[in-house]
């Protein structure tokens, strides 16, 4: 039977996909086709240019958006941040296994306290795949980008629109929307106090959908 070229594997893909099935295997990915991980994984390449050196995945789990993207920008360099030291632990594991540990790191901790260490906008973009509420999600990840550069995230399930007035006050445009994923753009200076305590950031989020 044919393939469609979505449904061709190249052997880069068979490596990544039995990354991913090991990250399964351990309870990192959730249900779902592997190649449908995979490919929404790909919906965030469109946002970063040529001029994306730089990246940080944060939340990253099991290793999902990040390492399909770095597999595929083979310039790009960066990290993987995620709070668990069992999931740091298994990125280190798929960086060395994909070849990838000569321009990847793996850093554990939390991203609102690593936000205000030398991490501090020293990224072009910080990719988010279901790292929490849409607030927390930027709020998190916007002090990781320097000026003019993208955050791209995962659409809220409800697609509803953006709050384009209240990203403006905090330094941000949505500059693109691709299929599943949304994209800001670092337009303005960041507020020294962000990102906040995590319970604070639950309690008052930066900003609110409207209804």
């Amino acid at each position: 039977m044919w393939k469609t070229p979505a449904e061709m594997t190249t052997p880069a893909d068979e490596k990544i996909l039995a990354v991913l099935e090991r990250a399964r295997t351990v309870g990192f990915l959730g249900p779902g086709p592997l190649r449908v991980h995979l490919e929404h994984a790909r919906c965030f390449e469109p946002a970063l240019d040529e001029g994306v050196t730089r990246m940080i995945d944060l939340g990253s789990g099991g290793g999902l958006p990040g390492l399909p993207i770095f597999i595929d920008r083979t310039s790009l360099e960066g990290a993987l941040l995620d709070a668990s030291a069992r999931r740091c632990a298994f990125l280190t594991w798929a960086v060395f296994e994909l070849g990838l540990r000569d321009r990847v790191e793996v850093i554990e901790g939390r991203a609102e306290e690593l936000a205000h260490t030398d991490l501090r906008a020293s990224f072009d973009a910080a990719v988010c795949r279901g790292f929490g509420p849409p607030a927390i999600t930027v709020e998190c990840a916007m002090p990781f980008v320097r000026r003019k550069g993208v955050v791209v995230i995962s659409e809220p399930p409800e697609r509803r629109p953006w709050p384009e007035a209240q990203l403006t006050t905090l330094g941000l445009t949505v500059s693109t929307k691709h299929r599943s994923v949304v994209t800001f753009t670092r337009t303005g200076e960041l507020d020294a106090r962000l990102p906040r305590k995590a319970k604070l950031q639950q309690r008052d989020p930066l900003f609110r959908f409207s209804e």
